[in-house]
């Protein structure tokens, strides 16, 4: 064949059937190879749960009461931070525990300024929603678990 021939083929160089197959096979891996080198897909991790680790139970058994009658009566968020300072499980509830204060106050005084939107819609919601957070809190207290509280929890008034 010409040089011309071969520029014009549609193989260009490798214009023969043996020279094309050695070169595909060179290229490309056997289907076998390719099966073993495939990685094997690790089962996917189930989430962690934020929970007291074994360095942390004493403490949180010390401060479970104290942190469960914060949920209680959110204006007592201030017991735990004045008793036990160093405690960061206590710490972490009275934080919580203050952020469900202001919500109630904001709430109550919201609700009960707007008329009637705010007393036949924001008052009953808004208590209806702060009451499930309350318990979701004494839930996690009793539990010995550190989670923050939906929607309010991430709020950080105190560091």
């Amino acid at each position: 064949m010409s040089d011309e021939m071969k520029q014009n083929s549609p193989f260009g160089e490798a214009s023969k059937p043996e020279e094309s197959m050695t070169q595909a096979s060179e290229s490309t891996p056997a289907p076998e190879a390719s099966q073993q080198a495939a990685p094997i897909a690790a089962p996917p991790e189930e989430p962690k749960v934020e929970a007291a680790t074994p360095a942390d139970v004493s403490d949180v058994d010390a401060n479970k009461p104290m942190a469960i009658i914060g949920y209680l009566i959110p204006i007592l968020f201030f017991i735990p931070m004045l008793s036990e300072k160093k405690s960061p499980f206590g710490m972490y509830h009275a934080k919580q525990q203050l952020n469900l204060l202001i919500s109630w106050i904001v709430v109550n005084v919201v609700g009960g300024i707007v008329p009637f939107i705010g007393w036949f819609i924001i008052l009953p919601i808004g208590s209806i929603i702060l009451i499930v957070l309350m318990i979701m809190g004494i839930i996690n207290a009793s539990k010995g678990e550190t989670k923050q509280l939906p929607i309010i929890g991430g709020i950080q008034i105190i560091k």
